[in-house]
């Protein structure tokens, strides 16, 4: 069926096509792993030319719906939280980084979100949790000399404590917020200098969980991350590249 399709002001055609493939995607038209139709079959469909089909379906891609594989047709992607986190990566860090408010929000956001995070794993912890938790923090001491090392060890140590949790939601955001924040500004997640502090406030995190007490774990958890922010807040730092 070939249809015409009033533009607005200011849009673009791809624009329009791809609201128009979206909607069929939602109506359960194409379902996750399902082949679109080819390009030139898309063409006739909506009577535009290949450069219109192609921006459109990129831009479904850019938002994690698509996945486009050269010399085969665009497939309906599986739904993926890590997908949607790394879609509205660079949003997020051009966000924090021209809105210093928005920083320090996302800052206190992260704080009682991770209290919740040491709160359940010291519910749910097992034996082999708290063994790849002390490998972690065992990893990233040996790391205190190469700072970027050190930060993305200390983003693991996080993120495992979030999986903890068994929902996998968890993990992915608690790996966003970090990435954000280390994107944004270096000193929102570490200093150098600090590593010893961190290691040490770590441990005090990890030993509450191991011993199941939950109202603990949460209490370094914010003491942590309250302290840390003072003293990155107090230190000199500049904006990551």
């Amino acid at each position: 069926m070939t249809t015409s399709h009033a533009q607005g002001p200011g849009r673009k055609l791809s624009d329009d096509i791809g609201e128009r493939l979206l909607k069929r995607i939602q109506h359960g038209e194409f379902t996750p792993g399902d082949p679109l139709p080819s390009e030139r079959e898309l063409m006739r469909a909506y009577e535009v030319g290949r450069p219109a089909i192609r921006e459109a379906m990129q831009s479904l891609q850019r938002m994690g719906l698509l996945e486009i594989h050269h010399g085969r047709r665009a497939r309906v992607a599986a739904p993926s939280i890590g997908r949607m986190v790394d879609q509205i990566g660079e949003t997020m860090h051009h966000f924090l980084a021209n809105s210093p408010a928005s920083l320090e929000q996302l800052k206190e956001a992260r704080l009682v979100f991770e209290m919740e995070m040491a709160r359940i794993a010291a519910r749910k912890r097992s034996a082999s949790d708290i063994a790849r938790l002390r490998a972690l923090l065992q990893a990233q001491s040996e790391a205190s000399a190469d700072l970027e090392r050190f930060v993305a060890r200390d983003g693991d140590f996080h993120r495992e404590i979030a999986t903890i949790s068994g929902n996998p939601i968890f993990a992915a955001l608690s790996e966003a917020v970090f990435k954000w924040l280390a994107a944004s500004y270096r000193g929102a997640v570490s200093v150098p200098g600090l590593e010893k502090l961190t290691l040490h406030e770590h441990a005090q995190v990890l030993e509450a969980i191991a011993s199941g007490a939950p109202d603990s774990a949460a209490r370094h958890m914010a003491d942590h991350l309250t302290r840390a922010n003072e003293l990155y807040r107090t230190a000199h730092y500049r904006p990551a590249i």
